[in-house]
């Protein structure tokens, strides 16, 4: 599902807002999490998952076409950890 299609779905769901006021209410979500994360917290929606943010060191990595090795910087990642009920939804079908 991309983030147009979540619009749309919760605008369907809550005809009472504009589309435009769902858009900015989904905007402002995402824009909050990434915001966190940026600042290198943790954001928890109990029921569906934790992003986090994890360090990968630096290493010694390779060129796949010239087999040289190449230094790779150390660097920051978003992860996702679904939640149990989230889990046992998609498990349980």
């Amino acid at each position: 599902m991309t983030k147009s299609e979540l619009i749309m779905r919760l605008a369907e769901a809550n005809p009472h807002l504009y589309q435009r006021d769902v858009e900015r209410i989904v905007s402002a979500i995402f824009d909050e999490i990434s915001d966190a994360l940026a600042r290198g917290d943790r954001v928890e929606l109990r029921g569906f998952g934790a992003f986090s943010v994890k360090k990968r060191d630096a290493r010694v990595g390779r060129n796949p076409r010239t087999g040289d090795s190449v230094p790779v910087q150390e660097k920051f990642v978003p992860f996702f950890k679904t939640g149990k009920q989230l889990r046992d939804r998609i498990n349980d079908g």
